[in-house]
């Protein structure tokens, strides 16, 4: 009897255990490296602060790679909760029916509270349903394109370390000084197609794709190979020959050439401010992206980058409230502004950045609000962001029509002429794939 009642006792104790186990939600991420560290930071300090649910952060590899490995899991019925995807990868997310439940969904479902209204315009906008649908992903690691520039460098060649280029001719003038001066390297970039004509066309306040760069429609269209654009290319290739730019690569290979001392001039995205204070030796100043100041409706707003959380459909409603938990603990303005300032990525909320502000921070760091201040101006229809199928794939294209030109291959308007004419070929694919 003692062995029976033991059994019995055990029994109830484990379906007690069983009855308050927290449930757990699965969040697949692409933060590698510190990055990384933070995400598992932002997951323990949620599953601490409550027990009914536990966030189990996930690294899938890069982007594009986590992407795949969800689309294989969701198809084999066993895919995350939670998928953070790159912002060129949402509307191939948001035309994947059943695959997603929309964030103001998710929220409503769960009777949480959630204002769209909070976030920065450029950012809420971009991940925003047509005709005011709502939030389609949660805004979570969003950035934008800035200037980096080597102060050292600067007063090594004649200039003025606290006066950075404005415009791009002002550029091609601080370049040349800085290889007159001995530089390796004066300008370098790094994601060539985000820099030099996604953003460079929002910045513009010009379209880089038909139908408000796919805002508005599927039967979108390329127009990236506008005179303007083509000039900004042949500017850049002139530059190229006479020792002014130099190419680095696809990605983010610039990055580690700057703060290692090689180049004078960097454009690319505000979130490697962490890379750049942790590795450099010199000091650096943050500045607005380059423009053409003939250019009418210039400056605008530089394009949104990074990533946003996604919510994939098919899953339980005990699941769904969890997440809607995770999520506004991540919209807390405090987390947010926390977030910012350890990254470099940009506050996604108003609230966040007053926070940030009224700290001191960007009094302690100059420069660091410059992403902030270029992102939160009212957005336009041409500067809203660029949402189109294919993306990534169409970087893809121009990245090998621009190394063509890079080379002296073809000539700007060849490269870019062909990388649209390919480019629509996608689109199309797209468009009839998802009628």
């Amino acid at each position: 009897m003692k062995l029976k009642a033991l059994a019995i006792a055990c029994t109830l104790a484990t379906m007690s255990i069983a009855a308050h186990a927290a449930t757990e939600i699965s969040w697949w991420h692409s933060m590698a490296g510190a990055l990384g560290d933070r995400v598992n930071g932002l997951a323990d300090e949620f599953n601490k602060s409550q027990s009914e649910y536990k966030v189990t952060p996930v690294y899938k590899g890069a982007y594009d790679e986590a992407m795949a490995a969800a689309t294989a899991a969701y198809r084999a019925g066993n895919a995350p909760d939670i998928l953070q995807v790159f912002e060129v990868g949402t509307a191939t997310m948001m035309y994947s029916k059943g695959a997603i439940k929309p964030v103001s969904e998710v929220m409503k479902l769960a009777g949480e509270p959630f204002d769209p209204s909070a976030y920065v315009p450029a950012i809420g906008g971009y991940y925003a349903a047509p005709k005011g649908g709502g939030l389609l992903s949660l805004p979570f690691n969003s950035s934008t394109t800035v200037m980096f520039y080597n102060k050292d460098m600067f007063t090594k060649a004649g200039l003025d370390p606290n006066k950075p280029p404005v415009t791009w001719q002002e550029l091609a003038v601080d370049a040349a000084k800085l290889k007159a001066s001995g530089a390796k390297c004066a300008y370098t970039t790094t994601w060539q197609s985000w820099v030099e004509l996604e953003s460079f066309s929002t910045w513009h306040n010009v379209e880089f794709a038909s139908k408000n760069n796919g805002f508005d429609g599927l039967d979108t269209r390329l127009k990236f190979n506008s005179p303007l654009h083509v000039k900004h290319i042949e500017n850049l290739a002139n530059w190229a020959k006479q020792g002014y730019f130099t190419y680095a690569g696809r990605k983010d290979e610039a990055t580690s050439k700057f703060y290692a001392g090689e180049c004078g001039i960097l454009t690319g995205s505000s979130s490697s401010y962490a890379d750049i204070a942790k590795n450099s030796k010199f000091k650096f100043g943050i500045a607005t992206l380059p423009y053409y100041n003939d250019v009418p409706g210039a400056p605008q707003n530089t394009m949104i980058g990074g990533a946003s959380l996604w919510v994939m459909g098919g899953k339980k409603t005990e699941d769904y409230k969890g997440v809607a938990k995770f999520f506004k603990f991540l919209s807390k303005p405090e987390v947010q502004a926390k977030w910012h300032q350890e990254t470099g990525y940009l506050p996604t909320t108003t609230a966040a950045y007053e926070i940030t502000r009224k700290s001191g921070f960007y009094e302690r760091n100059p420069g660091t609000d410059v992403p902030v201040k270029q992102m939160i101006t009212k957005t336009t229809d041409k500067s809203r962001g660029i949402r189109l199928g294919n993306m990534p794939q169409i970087r893809t294209i121009i990245d090998e029509e621009l190394e063509n030109v890079w080379t002296g291959k073809i000539t700007p308007k060849q490269a870019l002429d062909t990388a649209v004419e390919r480019g629509n070929l996608l689109l199309e694919r797209f468009e009839k794939t998802n009628k």
